[in-house]
């Protein structure tokens, strides 16, 4: 069993000049991969084992990310399967000069335990035993209404 708490990931990738778009703010996709990357950290962190993406419930891009602020990430395991474990992530706007943040993004993905060839393999038993996880837990199972 693997506590919510253990899973939590958090990140930050600084927005240069080469991961903007013309309006001179972080390209979606590349946000999205960063997130991608921390979720699969987080899901590798729970299972033990290598994790790869099969979902991405729904991504919104609240507000942009200018060049030169970093896209803080927070990723962590909120509910497990057999073999799939769900991650929410929010990424947040981070001004480090000022150290002022506010939410740009948030997603829930889905990612598959797989074993040394490749095929889907167990995952343990996620729990929650604290109220910070308890917090991210619920969080998490409200903004994921829908997603199921």
């Amino acid at each position: 069993m693997t506590a919510l708490i253990e899973t939590l990931v958090e990140n930050r990738e600084m927005v240069q000049p080469n991961h903007a778009n013309m309006l001179e703010v972080a390209h979606g996709g590349n946000v999205m991969k960063w997130m991608d990357e921390v979720g699969a950290m987080s899901a590798m962190r729970f299972a033990g084992e290598t994790c790869v993406t099969v979902r991405v419930d729904r991504m919104n891009f609240e507000r942009p990310i200018p060049v030169g602020d970093t896209a803080y990430i927070t990723a962590y395991v909120y509910d497990a399967g057999t073999s799939s474990v769900r991650v929410r992530l929010v990424t947040e706007r981070e001004d480090l000069r000022t150290r002022e943040r506010e939410k740009t993004t948030e997603s829930y993905f889905v990612y598959v335990a797989i074993d040394e060839n490749n095929d889907p393999t167990s995952v343990p038993e996620l729990t929650v035993n604290s109220e910070e996880g308890t917090r991210l837990r619920d969080e998490a199972l409200e903004g994921a209404t829908g997603c199921r």
